[in-house]
């Protein structure tokens, strides 16, 4: 495939336009590949903000920044005007502190997480290893907060932690979401299996009706109102007052706020408002709400 000139250029002035730049299949608050939704995990947790670029949105960009990177997958990752690659390569510089560096950023903490194995999962875990002898027992903890384990190699780059005779290999994102974590073993009538404790996990999202963000505006006690609407959808039914549109600028004013900053999410009917308040809950936020029912729910209030 041959990249037009037109398409060389949009290109360039997107790479041109920030520092960093993240070509990926949906936004950061709605990613639509889990590669996608990986890296943007990693670049949240690093950056205030950094610009992106939804390839499904236009086609020309998709295919052609295929060919103007000679790279073949999405996401592509591009700092200061440099191709640093994808998923995997973004991941693997991430865990051994490469990234860091090529932003600009300290070293990584790669202080291990204090961890806690019941006697009863630390004899669970122990048999279940005893036929696979040269494999490492590894936990992840994905941006869902949900761990998983696998038997494999050791890469080198991992962070171990031990309690109870048993050794586990995070990968430095993980690492930091295990902090406290315990693990035991849970009985069940469905089956038996590792219990995860994970304290450091952040809230869940908490629903929020129509007349009680009403009553919270009147009361002067209203959590910062963020409306994901498009502009369009905003032309037809006006913000609620005092509402901040959720753009590039007000993202990267939210990232900076203190963690325990009260916020509500609002779209037309609440789907999209969660994925977007999802977002702010993975980085950490503990008071974030979504208005259920969105507008279509608040205009007979407002």
């Amino acid at each position: 495939m041959s990249l037009s000139e037109q398409t060389r250029s949009k290109i360039e002035q997107q790479i041109a336009s920030d520092r960093v730049v993240l070509y990926m299949k949906g936004n950061p608050q709605q990613p639509q590949c889990g590669f996608s939704a990986k890296t943007i995990g990693i670049l949240d947790e690093l950056l205030p903000s950094y610009a992106s670029f939804d390839v499904l949105a236009d086609e020309d960009v998709r295919q052609g920044i295929k060919v103007y990177s000679d790279w073949p997958t999405i996401p592509q990752l591009y700092v200061d005007g440099e191709l640093i690659g994808g998923c995997d390569i973004i991941t693997d510089m991430y865990n051994s502190g490469e990234l860091h560096a090529a932003l600009g950023l300290s070293a990584p903490d790669r202080t291990p997480p204090e961890i806690t194995i019941s006697d009863l999962a630390a004899e669970k875990i122990k048999a279940g290893m005893q036929e696979h002898t040269g494999l490492a027992l590894h936990m992840s903890i994905d941006a869902n907060w949900q761990p998983q384990f696998g038997l494999q190699p050791a890469v080198g780059n991992e962070i171990s932690a031990s309690s109870n005779g048993i050794t586990l290999l995070f990968d430095l994102q993980s690492a930091q979401r295990a902090r406290g974590a315990v693990l035991d073993w849970a009985e069940a009538l469905d089956g038996s299996g590792l219990d995860v404790t994970l304290p450091a996990a952040p809230a869940p999202v908490k629903p929020m009706q129509a007349e009680e963000l009403k009553q919270a505006i009147e009361k002067g006690s209203a959590p910062l109102i963020i409306d994901v609407r498009s502009e369009q959808d905003r032309s037809i039914v006006a913000p609620i007052t005092g509402a901040m549109v959720l753009d590039r600028d007000t993202l990267a004013e939210l990232q900076n706020r203190p963690t325990d900053t009260a916020m509500v999410f609002v779209c037309n009917v609440g789907n999209s408002s969660r994925g977007a308040a999802e977002h702010f809950r993975k980085m950490g936020f503990t008071e974030v709400f979504n208005l259920e029912g969105g507008m279509q729910a608040w205009q007979p209030q407002g």
